[in-house]
């Protein structure tokens, strides 16, 4: 069995900006870095039609082609990108075992954790189909808000996220308006109050999402429900925000790694390291906070650089 265990310098669980930022900046340091892609080759901004916000982009790229762009620069200093995505790891023990796909075995002197978060949806038919289309179905109004300026919005949710996201879409668009489930918002008072007092958000209690409306091609109105009374009615929109929450893709590491309560991993304050040696993390696995593509990156030079200093100790 031995013979068939891979050892391995620097591995980096999972792609996107931190990911693939990571692999530039590990190989350049000569840690000859092996990369799994993971499920979702390039992580959550291949689903993000236009990229606007990105440093070095002045006319904007996809998402997809961004990613395609980082996964080339990677390669070209000698990163080994591979696809396929890590089942199982026991970081137990001196050596950091990793597992691909139930079945290849990898031993390796350090790892950067580069999973991401995946937002979660109200799993509607007609939401999925308007996002896979790009036709105005957004999880980050960050992201994607200024794509609606002086148009009219729906956002779902009620925590602080989705009250912060409300306030941010208000200062674009004519009107906004707010989907709460219950008869009240889960968010802190502050936030809550934040929207209440802002002219251009309606927010309508009790209300649920029946359906997305759209031409086929891009949304045009959201169907609505209230759970009281029963009764629907459309909204007219061109996009719908849905800001009820993210997970991040963690659930691997429970038992070795130390997670919030939320499943996000704790990095030690300033750095990627995490509560194993030699173990880092970058990107949105450990970023409930900013979410953006370009600090996804920013933590994923950190990983590389922290992963390079561990192992200029350890050997020297």
């Amino acid at each position: 069995m031995s013979d068939t265990i891979e050892k391995v310098k620097c591995l980096i669980i999972g792609s996107g900006p931190a990911g693939y930022t990571a692999a530039i900046y590990a190989s350049r340091a000569n840690m000859f870095p092996v990369l799994y892609q993971g499920t979702q080759p390039g992580g959550q901004l291949t689903t993000t039609n236009e990229v606007e916000n990105f440093p070095g982009y002045p006319d904007g790229v996809t998402g997809p082609e961004m990613m395609l762009e980082l996964q080339a620069q990677a390669q070209r200093f000698g990163a080994d990108v591979r696809d396929g995505w890590v089942t199982k790891v026991d970081f137990s023990g001196d050596v950091h075992k990793v597992w691909v796909n139930d079945t290849k075995e990898i031993h390796c002197d350090t790892v950067i954790i580069s999973t991401g978060a995946s937002a979660k949806y109200l799993g509607l038919e007609s939401e999925q189909k308007y996002l896979k289309l790009g036709g105005g179905v957004s999880a980050c109004a960050v992201c994607d808000g200024f794509f609606y300026r002086n148009q009219e919005v729906v956002i779902v949710g009620a925590g602080d996220s989705a009250c912060e996201e409300a306030h941010y879409l208000s200062k674009l668009c004519t009107k906004v308006t707010m989907l709460v489930r219950r008869d009240e918002f889960r968010a802190s008072k502050i936030m809550a109050n934040r929207v209440k007092n802002t002219e251009n958000i309606e927010i309508l209690y009790n209300t649920e999402t029946e359906e997305v409306l759209g031409d086929g091609q891009v949304v045009t109105g959201v169907k609505v429900k209230n759970n009281v009374s029963g009764d629907t009615h459309e909204i007219p929109a061109t996009g719908f925000f849905v800001a009820i929450g993210h997970k991040p893709n963690t659930d691997i590491f429970k038992g070795f790694i130390d997670l919030d309560e939320t499943g996000y991993i704790i990095n030690v304050p300033g750095s990627s390291k995490t509560n194993v040696d030699g173990v880092f993390v970058s990107g949105d696995a450990a970023d409930h906070v900013y979410r953006q593509a370009v600090t996804a990156a920013g933590t994923g030079c950190m990983a590389a650089l922290d992963a390079e200093r561990y192992l200029a100790a350890k050997e020297g």
